[in-house]
């Protein structure tokens, strides 16, 4: 038995009980029963497209506790449309009569035609690359059978799942839209308005095709969707990971010009690691992301959920330094104070700047040296005292010893390391080239001048 919910002209959902082996046409007469109409006039829509009454459900592809959509269309609708668009589908062949969105594969506008730069496997006597014919015979040796899955970020599961692909109409956000064909490419279901059919809601007359994703490890309503990860594919192609070079069952491709190929265990330590570095590159149109683990150029990863697969403490983590990294670029700053961290945007370029009371701490500092306000040029260290005036305590050596050790430490700091021209992080110089790297924000700038690095510091004074 198999359990089907029927929303028969867009009314609520009802749970239907059915033999798996039981055809479209039994579920017609079931709902026909029920709702006093002719079955023969029924319509029954899955996943943007008419099931035949000669078919199984087990044939459609229907899976366990799947919604499907019976309409009864009113008279003079778009019957004869829908007709033509049957005509059209039966015309393409099995392809197109077999292209349903639960088997539905869209690896190839991911993955490589053939195996190149750091996916492809050398070949240890000769050190030849294995070329096209290697790469068909392992598509070939893929268990018989598979189907391509879809992977989606979940905000219920809160992790990464296998995901299921479907459509609506995009005016009536209905799951009544048959599609005048099947997407071939992930484009076809990122994009909008590549895709067309016809809208079998009463009263609508939209033509236009929304994609969404959908979790496929629990039931979900129409209105539980999920995030599309498009870069995570089953490894059909059993291309082995760039970083532990063994083949999985789930990997992730980067749209490098070589689709490289890393699994999800590798990608997870690469995310990490470049976390831990605060390596991750700012975009102001994709974001905070990474570029291909090889790294290839123009190859920042786009959709920013991918990132998920770090947990919800360090994807924490990625978004406070993503706005961090954000506010510092369009000039803004975070308060110093302790514990407070809250982003400002000063309306002018006043040293005196105060943390907003109602995002922050109300912590009013200096902008240059980031310490407490205070009038007058900053001084990290106070001016030894003057004058002969006599001591009104008395010093016990170890505090004198102390305190000397302390003096010198700060003189240390003071002549070894300078601030940041952008964070104004204190960073020191132990030797070397004046090209300094900001271990925080990491601006890259010279140590003498305290300008951005450039040709004239590296023709000037690179060593000093």
């Amino acid at each position: 038995m198999m359990i089907v919910f029927v929303r028969y002209n867009l009314g609520p959902g009802v749970a239907v009980e059915l033999q798996a082996e039981a055809s479209v046409a039994e579920l017609k007469e079931l709902v026909g029963s029920q709702q006093g109409v002719p079955p023969q006039e029924l319509r029954v829509l899955f996943a943007g497209r008419e099931l035949q009454s000669s078919a199984s459900l087990q044939g459609c592809d229907l899976p366990e506790q799947s919604t499907v959509h019976v309409v009864l269309p009113p008279p003079g609708s778009s019957s004869s449309q829908l007709l033509l668009l049957q005509e059209r589908l039966a015309l393409g062949g099995e392809k197109e009569k077999q292209d349903s969105l639960t088997t539905l594969d869209l690896s190839s506008s991911r993955l490589p035609a053939t195996s190149s730069g750091l996916a492809v496997i050398l070949d240890g006597a000769g050190g030849r690359a294995r070329g096209e014919d290697q790469g068909k015979e392992q598509q070939a040796a893929a268990p018989k059978g598979t189907r391509s899955t879809f992977f989606v970020y979940c905000k219920r599961c809160l992790s990464i799942q296998s995901g299921k692909l479907r459509v609506r109409c995009r005016s009536c956000r209905q799951m009544t839209l048959t599609l005048s064909r099947g997407p071939s490419c992930w484009d076809d279901v990122l994009l909008p308005g590549r895709i067309h059919g016809i809208c079998q809601s009463k009263d609508c007359r939209g033509n236009e095709a929304e994609f969404y994703m959908k979790c496929a490890s629990h039931p979900t309503s129409e209105d539980d969707v999920s995030v599309a990860l498009d870069l995570i594919l089953p490894n059909i192609r059993r291309v082995p990971c760039i970083g532990c070079t063994d083949v999985m069952d789930v990997v992730l491709v980067f749209q490098c010009s070589d689709r490289h190929v890393i699994c999800l265990d590798c990608f997870h330590r690469y995310c990490q690691s470049r976390l831990n570095e605060r390596q991750f590159v700012y975009n102001p149109v994709i974001g905070y992301s990474l570029p291909c683990a090889a790294g290839c150029e123009n190859s920042l990863i786009k959709e920013l959920h991918h990132f998920r697969i770090l947990g919800d403490d360090q994807y924490g983590r990625y978004l406070q330094y993503g706005a961090e990294e954000c506010l510092q670029t369009i000039g803004g700053m975070m308060c110093p104070s302790s514990g407070c961290g809250a982003g400002l945007l000063p309306s002018d370029a006043s040293r005196r700047v105060e943390c907003d009371r109602q995002l922050g701490c109300g912590f009013i500092f200096c902008r240059d040296c980031r310490e407490g306000y205070h009038e007058g040029p900053c001084e990290i260290l106070l001016a030894p005292p003057t004058g002969d005036g006599s001591q009104s305590f008395v010093v016990g050596e170890e505090a004198s010893q102390r305190g000397r050790w302390e003096q010198a430490s700060l003189l240390l700091i003071q002549e070894s390391t300078k601030r940041c021209p952008r964070c104004l992080v204190p960073v020191e110089r132990n030797g070397g080239c004046m090209h300094m790297q900001c271990s925080l924000c990491r601006a890259e700038w010279c140590w003498l001048c305290g300008d951005p690095w450039n040709r004239e510091c590296m023709g000037n004074h690179w060593f000093g």
